[in-house]
């Protein structure tokens, strides 16, 4: 089997006040987590519970020519709005939080606009540094990549440089994963970084993948093994939900003191 159709963000939107928000369904999905200290496991617990909603391309409102709309939806999903809306349900307390959440995750410095939305994943992974999400160091034996990312239509040309583990070395990252991490699969492609991404979670010995699947039709589990053999790619990159408001700010803290280092 080939690479999987491209992880590219559906196109976007110019407003705060998300359209489509069902707050009632929000909240049933936050009081089955309440239970729960570590964003990782409210992760875990929130990403099962919309298994089997389906998949939908195209989820969002807005491009090139079109006023970006933020739109929020728990019925539907891609692969992209899929690992947002449960990073963004699990680190929100409320609905109106959640919103909030996922404006944040989504666009660059929250702010709703076409060009600001995160389209390209390392892209995303870099601007919810050290924000949201923490990379896991792939290790010697990563491999750095260079893309030129042309692969979203009316946006310029971007030079990406990355690294990934291969795929066939995905038992060295093993050891340090954790249920509730976020694991994206690098293209092949020379104009594209990422086609694909999922939430894994532990069920020993084997570690399962639940991402929204366009080749299912449904937000679906799968053994990650599985969908390791049936895909090409250039190889994996994984980054783990930061936790509570204080330890995304330490988090913050960390980085700068490395940075004046």
């Amino acid at each position: 089997m080939g690479e999987a159709a491209p992880c590219v963000s559906s196109p976007p939107m110019t407003q705060t006040r998300p359209r489509g928000l069902d707050g009632k369904q929000a909240r049933r999905l936050l009081s089955q987590t309440k239970d729960l200290r570590t964003v990782s496991d409210r992760v875990t617990r929130l990403s099962g519970l919309l298994l089997g909603r389906p998949y939908v391309a195209g989820a969002l409102v807005g491009s090139a020519e079109t006023p970006e709309v933020f739109t929020v939806s728990l019925d539907a999903f891609d692969c992209v709005t899929y690992l947002e809306t449960v990073l963004a349900l699990a680190l929100a307390s409320d609905a109106r939080g959640f919103a909030e959440e996922l404006r944040r995750i989504r666009y660059e410095e929250g702010q709703v606009e076409w060009t600001r939305r995160n389209h390209y994943m390392t892209g995303w992974i870099r601007a919810n540094t050290p924000g949201f999400v923490r990379p896991l160091a792939a290790g010697p034996r990563a491999s750095r990549k260079e893309r030129l990312l042309d692969a979203v239509p009316g946006m310029p040309p971007k030079r990406a440089v990355f690294v990934c583990l291969p795929k066939a070395r995905i038992r060295d990252l093993e050891p340090r994963l954790r249920s509730g991490d976020l694991i994206f699969f690098a293209s092949t492609r020379k104009d594209l970084d990422v086609f694909h991404c999922g939430i894994l979670v532990e069920d020993r010995p084997r570690w399962l993948l639940r991402h929204a699947a366009r080749s299912k039709g449904a937000v679906v589990e799968q053994d990650l093994r599985e969908f390791l053999k049936a895909n090409r790619m250039a190889g994996v990159l994984v980054a783990r939900p930061l936790g509570e408001a204080e330890d995304r700010e330490r988090e913050r803290v960390r980085v700068r003191e490395r940075v004046r280092g």
